[in-house]
């Protein structure tokens, strides 16, 4: 290969500490997709947002939403937000529709969407609290998260990963690996497989607060159909953390920085909003190199452009605003990111799901596929499905936790 191919030992030895880090990390997946946080919110559990579920109702009328809450209670001091941008074009926001829950004490719930309706009380039965309006549902308790995933597989994965990179496997000027095809089997065998094997759910059992919201579509739309869903704890002074899809705020920035700067990206991260995160382009672009080359070619994670310096720039600025988006025209949601695939990638197959994520999906799964191929299927932690059968119809569509919580 050419010298304009591949670069030195040094980024291969800093692709490789990338890795590492990437490794010490795994274990602290077991808290849900939203994982490896910023000081400020490990120090309280209660504004850690575990995972965020988006999707249409099936008869087309209404508009799911479900956070979770790592700290299996809410606070009575903190605000818990969803917000939706409407718009007529993907990427746009033309109108917003925030619903805005706070909880004065364990037995009462106040949430509002504004100019819409307000619910207010206990909103911890299964059929839920409606709003005074008829047009706002909400439950509020603890739940199973249907958040699934083989952490000691992934790991096991990046270890093989890491091993090649150590040993000299070349390295490109975009900082993507060109691994062996023996690694790369080698790769895919310890991602399906738990120590050698079957793949096992390290999240099995785990039941958080969930905050489960119901809007009517006609509220949520009024600035197009392309609904754009993002979450987020705030106080009276800050936003202190937000989800929208799943793994991108933590699994892909500071990875090639030490723990003091990734925690200070973190901390921005958190505390602006999608529109404003295009700072993080770069920081997002190292951490798609290192999972483009899982598969032995560089160059074909979704939307990868042919000139090395700008090869992973379109999906990283897709990714850094980070809204889940749904197409409310559609009531058939079996494919995670169908929206963005559609609209940014130009795959018109996708146009008929209305994208978003239900509590059924292996987004994981195809989240890890797109970065590594571009497909949605490739990639596998051997994992299908939660232990526990969730809905995406039957309100508060999180299956019920086993057991109370105790502290």
């Amino acid at each position: 290969m050419s010298d304009s191919c591949f670069v030195s030992s040094r980024a291969r030895r800093r692709l490789a500490l990338t890795l590492s880090c990437a490794l010490a990390a795994v274990p602290m997946l077991a808290r849900a997709s939203d994982h490896l946080d910023s000081p400020t919110v490990i120090a309280d559990p209660r504004a850690d947002i575990g995972d965020l579920y988006a999707w249409m109702q099936p008869d087309g009328r209404r508009l799911n939403l479900a956070m979770t809450i790592v700290g299996h209670r809410f606070s009575d001091r903190l605000r818990y937000v969803f917000r939706i941008d409407s718009a007529r074009r993907f990427g746009g926001a033309d109108a917003t529709l925030e619903i805005v829950c706070r909880f004065p004490s364990a037995e009462r719930a106040e949430c509002v969407a504004d100019g819409v309706d307000a619910a207010r009380g206990d909103a911890r039965g299964e059929d839920g609290l409606w709003g005074e309006n008829h047009r706002l549902r909400v439950f509020a308790g603890l739940r199973d998260d249907p958040f699934f995933n083989n952490v000691r597989g992934t790991r096991a994965a990046y270890n093989v990963a890491d091993a090649a990179l150590r040993a000299g496997a070349p390295v490109d000027a975009a900082h993507c690996a060109s691994l062996a095809p023996a690694t790369v089997r080698a790769i895919a065998e310890q991602w399906r497989h738990t120590d050698g094997g079957p793949a096992r759910n390290f999240l099995a059992g785990w039941t958080p607060a969930a905050l489960v919201v119901q809007v009517d579509l006609k509220a949520a739309n009024r600035g197009g159909p392309l609904l754009a869903v993002w979450a987020a704890t705030e106080s009276s002074e800050r936003r202190i953390d937000r989800a929208g899809r799943v793994l991108t705020g933590n699994a892909l920035l500071g990875t090639l920085d030490g723990e003091e700067v990734s925690d200070k990206l973190k901390e921005r991260y958190n505390a602006i909003a999608p529109k404003d995160a295009a700072e993080f382009v770069p920081e997002i672009e190292k951490g798609l190199a290192l999972y483009d080359g899982f598969d032995g070619r560089c160059g074909n994670s979704l939307l990868a452009a042919p000139a090395l310096e700008r090869r992973y720039r379109a999906l990283a600025q897709l990714l850094a605003d980070d809204r889940l988006w749904i197409d409310s025209r559609r009531t058939r949601c079996e494919q995670p990111f169908a929206v963005e695939l559609a609209q940014a990638a130009g795959r018109r197959a996708y146009r008929r799901d209305c994208g978003g994520r239900t509590p059924l999906q292996t987004a994981i799964n195809a989240y890890r596929s797109l970065l590594v191929d571009g497909r949605t299927d490739s990639v596998s932690d051997g994992l299908e499905r939660d232990e526990k059968t969730p809905s995406i119809a039957q309100f508060p569509f999180l299956a019920p936790a086993e057991q109370e919580y105790q502290p």
